[in-house]
């Protein structure tokens, strides 16, 4: 061993100091993945998706948990979930307490239902004298016709009140029209539009289908519907483009969007279309939950009459909204509707307390063709079709008719096929 003085160093540096570790710290705007992977040293830093270790070049291993020492498992969140987001957890009548409880509520579900259609029928005039003689439908409604409209508002709230939402819990404010002239929900069940209808009459963007349906059709209409077909790539280029012109334009109400496209049960929230995003206005988010105990009131693949007829014979439904902080796109997310999105329903999910996932409207089509192929579980169909759609190209319609194909071949109770048919 060499001999050392006062004057030499105790460690001695080696001629060229090689990192062990590179951290590199994104700001989740700017993260990109290609950009990541080239940025990280192969030399230097290779992960093992296997065990979530990072091992060096020496063969030595680090652990990203900084707690393992208390034999702590660390916390992952999972890229994928089995959440089946359409089914009702109550479609049928179980239990004693729910059988008496519609017995002892029929004579007032009967009153209810006086109550429902004089309400509707009220309303439904009130609308045609607002909409009579009314031909510019691409400027605002008058302010004489608005306050017609008010009586119409105030027969949608004894509607509500007659599916046994006698009181509504809200919890923040709606900001004005001029701060967020967008505002997105969750749409959990055909109550929201109603109540939205109530509290803020928007201009709200629907499928032409809803145009054809009694009554409901009208008074939509009132509030300056912008129908989509969302099949039509044509129908919705021109609905993002009237959506951008109406929320740009103080004059008109504020517009409301459902991004998921279709009901869930709330215990997750889906795929956004990017038709309330693309405009780059700020977004107000709204979420509406619905507790209960006994009787689930989301309409999850339930039908309409059954749902109704559940909801009149309820003591009391509950019913809780909250306006959530205003959304504020960033430069960057202007130009990518994308990112505004997700950012919009990371904050949605994180105050509802539920799973992100990618399912769509496509897999709502997906498990009612199952159910009415006569499957035994038709919700094991869904594929999340959002995911599907962006890394195969593979559209809903397209789906649905692979869907028809194979199970035309007859396949078991596994999914599985004896033999190939050509």
């Amino acid at each position: 061993m060499a001999e050392l003085d006062m004057t030499s160093p105790l460690l001695s540096s080696p001629s060229s100091y090689q990192p062990q570790t590179v951290l590199t710290v994104y700001d989740d705007q700017d993260y990109e993945p290609s950009n990541l992977q080239s940025s990280l040293p192969t030399t230097i830093l290779h992960q093992n998706h296997n065990h979530g270790r990072t091992h060096n070049e020496n063969g030595h291993h680090s652990s990203p948990n900084p707690y393992e020492f208390l034999r702590s498992g660390g916390f992952s969140v999972p890229a994928s979930t089995t959440v089946d987001p359409f089914r009702n957890e109550t479609p049928f009548i179980s239990g004693i307490y729910e059988v008496i409880k519609i017995v002892l509520c029929l004579p007032i579900a009967l009153a209810r239902l006086v109550l429902f259609g004089a309400s509707l029928v009220v309303g439904y005039m009130a609308t045609k004298v607002a909409l009579a003689g009314w031909r510019d439908k691409q400027n605002p409604m008058p302010k004489w016709r608005c306050r017609l409209m008010w009586v119409t508002r105030v027969c949608a709230r004894f509607i509500l009140f007659s599916f046994g939402y006698h009181w509504i819990r809200r919890k923040g404010k709606p900001a004005p029209r001029e701060i967020a002239p967008v505002v997105v929900s969750n749409h959990v069940s055909y109550i929201e539009p109603i109540f939205y209808f109530y509290e803020l009459f928007p201009t709200i963007v629907a499928s032409e289908s809803h145009d054809s349906i009694p009554f409901v059709g009208t008074i939509i209409r009132a509030m300056q519907v912008i129908y989509v077909n969302r099949f039509s790539p044509t129908s919705r280029k021109n609905a993002v483009n009237e959506i951008k012109r109406r929320a740009s334009c103080n004059v008109f109400p504020r517009v409301l969007l459902f991004p998921e496209g279709t009901t869930t049960n709330g215990k997750a929230l889906i795929s956004f279309q990017l038709g309330a995003f693309i405009a780059g206005h700020p977004i107000q988010p709204i979420i509406v939950r619905y507790p209960h105990v006994h009787f689930d009131q989301s309409w999850g693949f339930i039908s309409l009459p059954k749902l109704m007829f559940r909801m009149f014979t309820q003591f009391h439904n509950f019913m809780e909204v909250e306006y959530l902080p205003l959304i504020m796109p960033s430069d960057h997310q202007k130009q990518n509707a994308v990112r505004f999105a997700e950012r919009t329903g990371r904050a949605m999910a994180s105050a509802l307390n539920v799973v992100q996932t990618s399912h769509s409207y496509g897999d709502l089509m997906l498990l009612m063709k199952a159910a009415q192929l006569q499957q035994d579980k038709p919700w094991s169909y869904m594929v999340e079709m959002a995911r599907i759609e962006s890394l195969y190209h593979i559209s809903s319609l397209e789906a649905v008719d692979f869907l028809d194909k194979f199970l035309s071949m007859n396949p078991d109770p596994s999914s599985y096929l004896d033999q190939l048919m050509f």
